[in-house]
């Protein structure tokens, strides 16, 4: 094959040009090609430095040929059998050496594959084919299985419930390449999230993206007791065990960022369901200045973390960005002059100058044990992931109470919400209202996409509710209007949003709710005391954001939900 027109570079050195790797990539991938012989691109792909979809343009341009993509494969299933069938070579060798072929208008056969360049592929298609002319492309190994999915044969079924023969599947180097592919573009996409789903014939792969579940890819379903046995491996999980719930943790290198890797896997009637929560060692997004929170909000925040005793709460549903808003909060108050300990399950973010403490619940290690123990290490702040029950309530209580600071997490779905949460706990009404000090609610609303986002007039009901809570803090409304809605582009792959922001309702407990709670005074009466200390609900916050067209009104829906939408717009 000719590659007179290829670029003279090497593929390291293009990748490292345009910042898709670090030289630390370039040195382990050399060692690893000094140990193991491979080309350097495959390399890469295997050790986690880069995803696949992000190497092969750039070997696509190199090399001079063309990158297929998923919607140039969607081939007749008939053509693709009846150019395997002219080769002589059965369709297992194809399946083997995933490589797609089809006769196109002009009677060339054209090749796809992840190696188009692979010297033995080419000789032994080229004899096979003789006189016939083929040319070459790159393509995604997904979208090859894709196109080869109805050759798919199942003469080893038998061979899946072998423990011995998963281990080996699993050691391979195409299963490790797909699932070290697999959260190199879950990286690469900003994923927080990925999904393994098995069905009767197939699997999927999804990814969460600010928020929302995006269908990845679907891969045969033969191949899915591979990768998970794959993902369990690296896990430290039991490959034996398919009948009980297992939770395990990865540390590695995707698309070169550390990462630390929660997997939860759960047994299902077609198979495992396994779930990767993405955590990077480094977060960037830990700066309460970017993460949504308007002036007033801040302000009482970061007033209400520097206090000397009290219990800050923070709540939400899970994924609403709780424990990132504490980090957060911790950062800030982090000055090195107090003493500041975690307990979590599971410390999900390291952070220097923190003492921070994972629970072990299967040795009775829980929050309220580990509580008692850190109270006698003279704590300053204290961080408890989630007050879960009575025990550890009562603590944190008893902690307040006593000249700490502390923050914790609380499932309700508003502020409001978090007295009654306590107090059905059997937390005591005059314990609850001395202790706590604020509570925050908190949900998290895609951002519009700055490349498509267009103008929009919002309907007469958000314009008059705007008006509304303009009246109660106009200094939030500066300059003009500037709504917006989603269109999509491929840069924010057709869905219009981009990213993450929060939307946030505070309350302070000032004298008035201390009564109101004392007295156990009825949600819409602790609502009318709030409102009238300038307290804002999640959809009044969410309104001011798509004012400014950092979101649009249907997210802001999305998120706070229509059920009451009335009673707001």
């Amino acid at each position: 094959m000719e590659t007179s027109n290829s670029t003279s570079q090497p593929i390291g050195a293009l990748l490292l040009q345009r910042a898709l790797i670090n030289a630390q990539d370039i040195d382990k991938a050399l060692a690893f090609q000094q140990q193991f012989k491979g080309r350097f691109g495959a390399i890469l792909v295997r050790i986690g430095a880069i995803s696949e979809d992000a190497l092969l343009p750039v070997l696509a341009e190199q090399l001079n040929l063309p990158l297929f993509g998923s919607d140039e494969l969607r081939i007749p299933h008939e053509t693709i059998l009846n150019t395997i069938q002219l080769s002589g070579l059965s369709p297992a060798w194809f399946q083997d050496q995933h490589v797609l072929v089809w006769e196109d208008e002009e009677g060339i056969i054209q090749c796809a594959s992840r190696d188009p360049i692979d010297s033995n592929l080419q000789e032994t298609l080229s004899a096979a084919y003789l006189p016939r002319t083929l040319k070459w492309g790159f393509a995604r190994t997904h979208d090859i299985e894709n196109a080869l999915k109805p050759l798919q044969q199942s003469s080893h079924e038998g061979l899946h419930d072998e423990i011995a023969h998963l281990r080996e599947l699993a050691e391979e180097a195409p299963i490790v390449e797909l699932v070290n592919n697999l959260l190199s573009q879950a990286v690469d996409d900003n994923a927080s999230d990925i999904h393994l789903e098995p069905e009767e014939r197939s699997f999927v792969v999804r990814y969460r993206i600010d928020g929302v579940l995006h269908l990845r890819m679907t891969l045969p379903r033969e191949r899915f007791d591979a990768v998970a046995s794959r993902i369990k491996l690296i896990s430290n999980m039991d490959i034996a065990e398919r009948r009980l719930p297992q939770d395990g943790r990865i540390s590695t290198r995707a698309s070169g960022v550390e990462m630390d890797i929660r997997v939860s896997c759960v047994p299902g009637v077609n198979g495992e369901s396994i779930v990767m929560r993405l955590l990077p060692k480094e977060r960037a997004d830990l700066d309460l200045n970017s993460m949504g929170m308007e002036s007033d909000h801040l302000r009482q925040f970061l007033q209400c973390i520097n206090e000397p005793h009290g219990i800050m709460l923070v709540t939400g549903p899970t994924g609403s960005g709780k424990s990132t808003t504490l980090y957060a909060g911790l950062e800030k108050a982090n000055d090195r002059t107090r003493k500041i300990i975690t307990v979590e399950d599971p410390v999900e973010y390291k952070m220097p100058g923190i003492i921070q403490i994972q629970t072990q619940s299967d040795i009775g290690y829980t929050f309220a044990r580990a509580l008692r123990a850190i109270l006698r290490q003279d704590p300053d702040i204290i961080m408890i992931g989630e007050i879960r029950d009575l025990e550890t309530a009562e603590i944190a209580v008893q902690s307040a109470l006593t000249g700490h600071m502390v923050l914790s997490t609380l499932h309700t779905n508003d502020s409001l919400s978090a007295f009654t949460r306590l107090l059905d706990m059997g937390v005591e009404p005059f314990l609850v209202s001395s202790a706590v000090r604020a509570v925050q609610a908190q949900r998290l609303v895609r951002k519009l996409c700055n490349k498509c986002a267009v103008p929009a007039e919002p309907s007469q009901n958000f314009v008059e509710a705007t008006e509304k809570i303009k009246a109660r803090v106009p200094h939030l409304f500066q300059g003009k209007s500037a709504w917006r809605i989603a269109k999509g582009c491929p840069d924010c792959r057709g869905s219009g949003y981009r990213g993450r922001l929060g939307i946030y309702e505070f309350l302070e407990v000032t004298p008035p709710i201390q009564e109101a709670i004392m007295r156990h005074e009825s949600p819409a009466g602790m609502l009318r005391l709030a409102q009238q200390q300038g307290y804002r609900n999640l959809r009044e916050d969410g309104i001011i954001k798509a004012w400014r067209g950092l979101t649009s009104t249907d997210e802001v829906l999305r998120v706070t939900g229509l059920s009451d939408a009335g009673e707001t717009i």
